[in-house]
């Protein structure tokens, strides 16, 4: 039996987690998550998903704040697994950690590598309109992502897809690779590739600057922003002076010659703003600041000042 600490922490890594548990032929002997968090407008203390499985599967659990130098670190390399597998686990790993497997420390990304190495490839797929996905089982080394390549799938990105959605899909897609690559990982008969250097895009972690929605941009990009926004954190954008989330838009075929940020056609139940490049698009959802998620027939009832022509979108600076 191949012995396991597997490290990870969302809801992505379950699945990865759960087949290796059923699969009698690998033994996990331990998990390491980020720790609980308090979530919520109640700030209740909430254990990781992957926290949650292990504990229901009595597997020993581990959730150091920083691994490197931790006392849970050498609990880890006194465990002297042959593998340790990592999906979306938060943190570096020091090389003396990884060292310590006896046949290798791989990691399931979920990207096609070399592209999107870091920390949300799954949203920079979805905001930069790629066509597609997918996910890399690959060696794990000190540098972010850039081991050898030891699998890899591809699966296409539509335009009903978000980055929940793909997170879901991309999910089982690594736990269907990995399951079919640690045979031969395990036999030694797998063949590495090494990235392509030339090849790297990163992809860091969403930042706050990155939330605002630019206005300017085409109606499908501004959709492709929201979407790889969602569920989380949201895109926002100010509207009528206020900083709103924004949840759901429909680029449209149609054109305008107004400015982007104002407003085309304007009714009960609609609400068509331009964009870049003379495009147009509907919103559907959004939450204003310090109100709940709507839908537009509910926010253009309490936005009637609204007018066709009106700059409704506009830039942080010039809001109310």
């Amino acid at each position: 039996m191949t012995s396991i600490v597997f490290m990870g922490t969302p809801q992505f890594a379950v699945p990865i987690l759960q087949a290796l548990i059923d699969d009698p032929q690998y033994d996990v002997l331990a998990v390491v998550t980020q720790p609980d968090r308090r979530v919520g407008r109640k700030h209740v203390l909430t254990p990781t998903p992957v926290k949650k499985l292990a504990v229901t599967a009595g597997i020993k659990v581990f959730q150091p704040e920083k691994i490197n130098h931790s006392p849970e670190m050498e609990a880890i390399i006194d465990l002297s697994p042959d593998l340790m597998i990592t999906a979306a686990f938060g943190q570096f790993l020091p090389s003396k950690l990884l060292s310590a497997a006896k046949i290798a420390a791989i990691n399931v990304h979920g990207s096609l590598l070399p592209k999107y190495r870091g920390g949300a490839p799954i949203q920079y797929a979805v905001m930069n309109g790629d066509q597609e996905t997918g996910v890399t089982i690959m060696y794990m080394v000190k540098a972010m992502d850039a081991g050898e390549m030891l699998a890899q799938k591809a699966i296409p990105i539509t335009k009903d897809d978000d980055a929940g959605t793909m997170f879901d899909k991309l999910s089982l897609v690594g736990r269907d690779l990995l399951m079919q690559t640690l045979p031969q990982l395990v036999a030694g008969t797998i063949q590495a590739k090494p990235q392509d250097e030339s090849q790297v895009v990163f992809s860091p972690n969403i930042s706050r600057e990155q939330e605002r929605i630019d206005y300017q941009m085409t109606a499908h990009q501004i959709d492709e922003h929201v979407r790889g926004l969602r569920p989380s954190p949201i895109g926002n954008m100010v509207i009528d002076g206020i900083v709103t989330k924004i949840y759901d838009v429909t680029p449209l075929e149609e054109n305008t010659s107004l400015a982007a940020g104002k407003v085309v056609r304007l009714g009960k139940h609609e609400l068509v703003l331009a964009a870049g490049q003379g495009t147009t698009y509907r919103i559907n959802q959004l939450k204003p600041a310090g109100k709940p998620l709507m839908d537009i027939t509910a926010y253009l009832n309490g936005h009637q000042q609204l007018e066709v022509g009106a700059q409704a979108v506009t830039d942080e600076s010039e809001s109310k």
